[in-house]
């Protein structure tokens, strides 16, 4: 199982056993196996203006969902945007109090998995409800953590925040996110505690300096952030969404995926996540893609 470190990895527990009961995870000298998908956005409403086809969430997920089941994986990670928020472009805005109902029923198809869960919180995911609100739906308590599994460390980053440090929610529309300083304190500590090679998940894209929609970096302090990552010195890789198209870079000798978008897209797109290998022994991470997402091989570390 998942070992935790301090009193707040401790928490993690809660965030993934949900009362059911788990099969071991993989020794820490074996390959472990990690299922991601990004940006379900689950709604009710398609986007014409976006052309975004999201009534099918809830095949896409099955289909992501029955697909780790199989192969299986050790653990799921999403990525964030698991629902959508009530504003689409180019449709109506609708009653707000269904979000949290679409949330849920997003959550009970997540719940498939027959294994941990984790979730890392998207900017859409708090467009109509507060953080208080999304955990309370996906029955969490955390939204940032770590954990241990499988000879790895990894660490879900929430950037979710104003740049004053106050908590993103209820604000119906925004785009770049920001972690405050407590956060950055808790990054630092948490990964001073740990030898183990690191993943680091979050929403918003760190390796962006500049991108049009948010006449900006999807991460309003990424520098910041991005050189705590570097001093540690342990961290191998940042698993990303947000940015649908998916991507790679290399910065600093630490790889920077960008997982590509389960949301459907009118006129089609085939259901799309990751099947990703960890192997501490070959220090390896293979990303394998289903649908439109790309094929990695990435190393790390070594002589």
């Amino acid at each position: 199982m998942l070992s935790t470190r301090k009193g707040l990895r401790c928490m993690a527990v809660v965030l993934v056993l949900l009362a059911c009961a788990f099969p071991t995870l993989a020794a820490d000298n074996e390959p472990l196996h990690v299922g991601i998908f990004a940006d379900l956005h689950a709604h009710d409403t398609n986007s014409p203006l976006d052309g975004f086809l999201m009534v099918d969430w809830a095949d896409r997920l099955r289909a992501c969902i029955d697909a780790m089941n199989a192969w299986p994986a050790d653990l799921m990670i999403e990525l964030g945007d698991l629902v959508n928020g009530r504003f689409v472009l180019g449709a109506e805005l609708g009653d707000p109090e269904r979000i949290p109902v679409i949330l849920a029923a997003a959550d009970a198809v997540y719940a498939r998995f027959e294994g941990p869960r984790y979730y890392v919180l998207g900017n859409h995911d708090v467009h109509d409800l507060s953080k208080a609100a999304f955990l309370e739906r996906v029955r969490a308590d955390r939204t940032t953590l770590s954990f241990d599994a499988g000879g790895y460390h990894f660490v879900l980053l929430d950037a979710q925040y104003r740049p004053d440090g106050s908590d993103r929610g209820n604000e119906f529309w925004y785009m770049p996110g920001y972690v405050p300083e407590p956060v950055l304190d808790w990054l630092r500590d948490d990964l001073a505690s740990t030898d183990l090679p690191t993943i680091v998940c979050l929403h918003q894209r760190l390796d962006l300096e500049y991108e049009a929609r948010h006449g900006g970096p999807e991460v309003l302090n990424h520098e910041e952030v991005r050189a705590i990552l570097v001093e540690d010195g342990d961290v191998v890789a940042v698993f990303q969404g947000h940015d649908h198209r998916g991507g790679y870079s290399i910065l600093d000798g630490i790889h920077y995926v960008t997982f590509t978008a389960l949301i459907g897209r009118i006129g089609g797109k085939p259901p799309t996540w990751a099947y990703v290998t960890l192997d501490p022994e070959a220090r390896t991470i293979e990303i394998v893609g289903e649908g439109e997402q790309e094929d990695y091989r990435l190393g790390y570390g070594g002589p």
